[in-house]
């Protein structure tokens, strides 16, 4: 993976709680989950992010 990639994410509250799911420059889902409350779910969407440029290819 680029070192210069961009990513999005997305969070959506569902019944049961949060679901959330970052997205690549090419709309493709590399990551994803839910949670119980909205700051569970935005912790693990930094999370993610943070650990996306040095992971690379892990995501997928």
């Amino acid at each position: 993976m680029r070192q210069d990639s961009s990513f999005a994410y997305s969070l959506s509250q569902v019944e049961e709680g949060w679901r959330w799911s970052v997205y690549d420059e090419d709309g493709v889902i590399v990551a994803g989950g839910a949670n119980e409350s909205r700051d569970a779910a935005e912790a693990a969407v930094e999370l993610t992010l943070q650990a996306a440029p040095t992971q690379g290819a892990a995501f997928g």
